[in-house]
């Protein structure tokens, strides 16, 4: 008893311990004893029950028998250490040999226990295995500590835990990066968290969209023009990456670029040199490049429209932004600061959402991602006269959403229609924004509607 109560005081959080056992009597020994010494206990019947349950939660320590029906406990020993480093691992047994004990620790298991044994045994080993637990943590913080939310960001989902510390790792690189993903996910966003968490932060930022300047333009606007150099051009004019020196361009929609500005892109990034247009001078320039594309540009280069060095240049380090839909633990968040900034912007008490209209905005499938969402809550802050937003105050094309989705019996002209008006409807008919959501240019969008 004694044992059991000094155990007790020792842990201060309730670490969770995975029992896995075939026999119904073993694993409550082991639940109750460890549960009196002051740890969470979750059991499992089996390995297959054990790794749905390790994926489901997060488990500090697996107790496993080693005979099994079906798959022994070493196989589950294997699928831990290939598959969760945060997590030790325990092996018991009624057959305990040698061979078996170094076998266990040669598969990763910390400690091994034969049946049967005290629970002052049981207890020694399970402090054994989550003290060093306790001390890899410690240097594993040491050594990569978990970033703070970069400055504009909402969300602690497992997804953007996931592109906070690849923002972090980036910003201490001098690579090239590019940013993927769908539009509206915040890809600027991020390229900005990269250069104001950088050496460079001290220097410019400079944001370019290489779909949003004429093709017969966009080289002189890039790397600058002397006067004369063509009709128009009446005094000479440095380019982005003149006023970039020191600091980091990004360069968004870099897959609009022509296939002969991407040769001149990869001179810059293979030489760290530009020349201006109407001179052969070249200049030095000390600019990190970032960029960004909501397009699959490996594909691009399978089809010959994207240039294959130019890709690898510029895919250094990958960081691939999640959908909205992907981030369901984020949504209400997201809800919750737009609808008290928009609140405080219009002079008005922030508005409470109930709990119909809440579960719509987190079932929605945002095909305009957070940039959508905004605008949604936004209108609904500005156009709504009570201060209870409820389902009738939602957009139709949500309200309707659930119903029609579920509709298979529909013509494929019917659906792309919808979805067209609905991705206009939620950029408040910009057909720009709508295009780049519709992955499609505006002449094809013209003639789509």
């Amino acid at each position: 008893m004694t044992q059991k109560k000094s155990n007790k005081n020792q842990v201060a959080e309730k670490e969770c311990i995975l029992a896995v056992d075939d026999s119904l009597d073993a694993l409550e020994i082991v639940r109750r004893n460890l549960t009196s010494g002051g740890y969470r206990v979750v059991t499992a019947r089996g390995v297959a029950e054990a790794i749905e349950t390790l994926g489901a939660e997060r488990i500090d320590l697996v107790i496993t028998d080693l005979k099994m029906p079906k798959t022994s406990g070493m196989d589950l020993v294997r699928h831990v250490r290939e598959n969760f480093k945060d997590t030790e691992v325990m092996m018991i047994t009624g057959y305990a040999t040698i061979e078996g004990a170094v076998e266990a620790m040669k598969m990763g298991a910390e400690e091994y226990l034969s049946k049967p044994f005290t629970d002052d045994e049981l207890f020694t080993a399970v402090k054994r295995a989550l003290d060093k637990l306790h001390t890899l943590r410690i240097a594993r913080s040491r050594a990569i500590a978990t970033p703070r939310t970069p400055q504009g960001f909402i969300g602690d989902s497992g997804a953007m835990d996931r592109v906070y510390r690849a923002v972090a790792k980036a910003a201490n690189s001098r690579a090239t990066v590019l940013i993927s993903g769908e539009s509206g996910t915040g890809k600027e966003l991020v390229a900005r968290a990269i250069h104001y968490s950088s050496p460079r932060a001290a220097a410019p930022f400079i944001a370019v969209n290489c779909g949003g300047i004429p093709e017969n333009l966009l080289e002189s606007e890039m790397f600058g023009h002397i006067k004369g150099a063509f009709t128009g051009a009446i005094e000479t004019r440095a380019g982005f990456f003149q006023t970039a020196d020191g600091g980091t361009i990004f360069l968004d929609e870099v897959s609009e670029m022509s296939l002969a500005m991407q040769v001149k892109l990869l001179r810059v990034l293979q030489e760290r040199e530009i020349c201006m247009v109407g001179t052969n001078r070249v200049s030095k320039v000390d600019v990190r490049v970032l960029a960004a594309t909501n397009k699959d540009l490996a594909a691009m280069v399978a089809k010959g429209s994207f240039r294959e060095d130019l890709y690898y240049r510029l895919n250094v380090i990958a960081l691939e932004l999640p959908p909205l839909r992907e981030r369901d633990d984020d949504i209400l968040k997201l809800i919750t600061q737009f609808s008290e900034e928009y609140a405080t912007e219009a002079g008005r008490k922030t508005p409470r959402f109930s709990d119909k209209a809440l579960d719509m905005l987190r079932k929605y499938h945002w095909p305009g991602n957070v940039r959508e969402l905004q605008n949604v809550i936004n209108r609904l802050v500005v156009m709504t006269d009570s201060n209870i937003i409820d389902m009738p105050d939602l957009p139709s094309l949500m309200r309707g959403n659930h119903i029609k989705q579920t509709g298979f019996n529909r013509p494929l002209a019917e659906v792309e229609a919808e979805h067209i008006q609905n991705v206009l409807a939620s950029v408040d008919g910009n057909k720009t924004r709508a295009a780049e959501i519709l992955g499609i240019d505006r002449k094809t969008l013209r003639k789509k509607l």
